[in-house]
């Protein structure tokens, strides 16, 4: 099989590209003849369209642009998927039907698929699998799986790319390259950047998810962060039997989210499967801030034992620090309808530019927040408020981030399985526990300062948020009240918590009278979790870290029965 001069880029390579369809203008004109061919008749229904508010003919418009895409190949099966990610870049109608693109195509014969694991592993398909399926169990835009067994017994996944893919993802971005240099600055879009990097960016991540090597790279730096995590399953990558274009890993036994009955039928928790979907998505975002961004129906299984599967490492990012952190203050400021925070907290993570007049803003954030929110946390729907901040995006200078546009389609998606598995649930019932119990919990400065600035509002403590926090903290099976109290202890005492100790004692004594029933009502909640002998070596704890000649006395003192 001779290889195509392109299929040896290991990287997005502009140049490389741009020098190579230089000289071969003929694929680019036929290319673009076909492309605009099918985008014509689209763009004259779209201008005859105008002036009509029939929802009918919106919605068979947004069918026949998922169609065209589909029929364009993987590049434009991507593209769509991408932009239905973007609320400020493509209307509401249009995004519904583009969340649907599906990139399942028909599969390539299997001699092909044979040759191409014959050539990149350098042995024949006999001496590396025992046995391999007739034929693909799965068929997508970028390649098709096989279910093998190797000759050691393990049941495998296979991975093919489809051949010649290089060829056509290279061409396509060219040809967008060419029409963003061109276009972008006609186009009366809110891109928020310049639209060539737009390209670029996309196209960068199009190379990272074909090259197979970087996705069981990605798989296991997934499975590291959740090692200590009986609930979540990652398959192990086998890679003396892998390459750039073939993967093999393990064959996960289970059954996909969305399949409901089958779900019920084995015997699962469902309400625990969504707890376990929901709640492994947030570490990725606000814990390990490296991040599935890919989370559809079809790579996530529910295995016999009752975990979470994910497979398909081929589409990951990253989260920075500090947007980890600001995305956990927009998590609080939203229960606590704190609509100026939430507002600035827009701006700080880019959805604004810096230097926003915010102030005509926040009225229009609270009266999509504050209908969708309702009376509880468990009002709150992402899909729903994604769906109205769509609209302000027309309205005012909004502007989705590209680091952040995988991000909501990972928290939309995930939130989109967990519906089809239970009608009822909603996110912020697992999300604002989760948060809560890290604020409660962790030990960084940076969290410790964001529980003060949540429980501290105009220099006077908020008893009621308090209460709040713990109480929706111990929602979480997982919150555990006595760590969280030693380290809430050790701070106090330390040099660094003078500054609480001081606030503490002066909101107990705040408008001239002692807070009894506030702290008679915050007793009440934790009393059941204080048993004696826990609560003594708590303190034990944080007297260790503070003064440790004062711990040693103590512990001098003490029976040793109660030790």
């Amino acid at each position: 099989m001779s290889q195509h001069p392109l299929a040896r880029l290991k990287r997005y390579d502009i140049e490389s590209i741009t020098r190579y369809y230089r000289f071969r203008p003929w694929l680019v004109f036929a290319r673009a003849v076909l492309i605009v061919w099918k985008f014509a008749g689209f763009l004259l229904g779209l201008r005859a369209d105008r002036g009509h508010t029939n929802p009918i003919r919106r919605r068979q418009r947004a069918v026949q642009l998922r169609h065209i895409l589909t029929d364009l190949g993987p590049t434009y099966i991507k593209v769509g998927q991408a932009l239905s990610t973007r609320p400020d870049l493509v209307h509401k109608d249009f995004l519904e039907e583009l969340t649907r693109l599906q990139d399942q195509l028909p599969p390539f014969p299997n001699d092909i698929a044979f040759a191409i694991i014959e050539q990149e592993l350098e042995r024949s398909v006999s001496e590396v699998y025992q046995t391999i399926s007739a034929d693909p169990v799965a068929a997508a835009s970028l390649g098709q799986v096989y279910k093998a067994t190797l000759h050691t017994g393990e049941e495998v996944a296979v991975k093919v790319q489809r051949p010649n893919l290089l060829p056509t993802l290279t061409l396509d971005l060219h040809l967008m390259r060419w029409a963003a240099s061109w276009l972008g600055p006609h186009l009366p879009l809110n891109l928020g950047h310049d639209l060539l990097l737009i390209v670029d960016e996309f196209g960068t991540k199009l190379f990272e998810e074909i090259d197979y090597l970087n996705e069981g790279r990605n798989a296991e730096r997934f499975a590291a962060y959740f090692k200590g995590d009986v609930s979540v399953k990652v398959p192990s990558i086998y890679w003396r039997h892998s390459s750039r274009h073939v993967l093999t890993l393990e064959w996960i036994n289970g059954i996909k989210l969305t399949d409901v009955e089958r779900v019920q039928a084995a015997g699962l928790d469902i309400s625990e499967l969504v707890r376990i979907g929901v709640s492994s998505g947030l570490r990725q975002l606000l814990e390990f801030g490296f991040f599935h961004a890919d989370p559809h129906p079809g790579n996530l299984f529910a295995t016999l034992d009752g975990k979470m599967a994910y497979i398909d490492f081929g589409m990951m990012d990253q989260l920075e620090q500090h947007d980890k952190e600001i995305l956990i203050d927009a998590v609080v400021y939203a229960v606590n309808k704190d609509y100026d925070h939430l507002t600035q907290a827009f701006v700080e993570l880019g959805f604004l530019a810096a230097g926003t007049d915010i102030q005509p803003i926040v009225p229009a954030i609270e009266s999509v927040l504050g209908n969708v929110m309702g009376e509880s946390v468990a009002d709150f729907n992402i899909k729903t408020v994604t769906d109205k901040f769509s609209e302000l995006m027309f309205e005012y200078p909004f502007r989705v981030p590209g680091r952040f546009a995988l991000i909501i389609r990972s928290v939309v998606t995930q939130e989109g399985v967990a519906l089809s598995l239970d009608p009822n649930f909603r996110i912020l019932e697992v999300a604002y526990p989760y948060v809560a119990r890290r604020l409660l919990s962790d030990e960084s400065p940076e969290l410790r300062r964001r529980l003060l600035e949540v429980l501290f509002k105009d220099g006077r403590f908020q008893w009621q948020r308090l209460e709040n926090l713990i109480q929706i903290a111990q929602i979480d099976a997982g919150f555990d009240l006595m760590p969280t109290a030693q380290l809430g202890l050790q701070y106090l005492l330390s040099e660094e918590g003078q500054f609480l100790r001081r606030k503490l004692l002066l909101a107990l004594t705040e408008d001239d009278r002692l807070h009894t029933d506030e702290v008679r009502r915050i007793w009440n909640l934790v009393k059941g979790e204080i048993k004696p002998d826990r609560l003594w070596g708590a303190a034990l704890g944080a007297l260790a870290t503070v003064w440790p000649s004062a711990t040693a006395l103590v512990t001098a003192f003490t029976p040793s029965e109660q030790l």
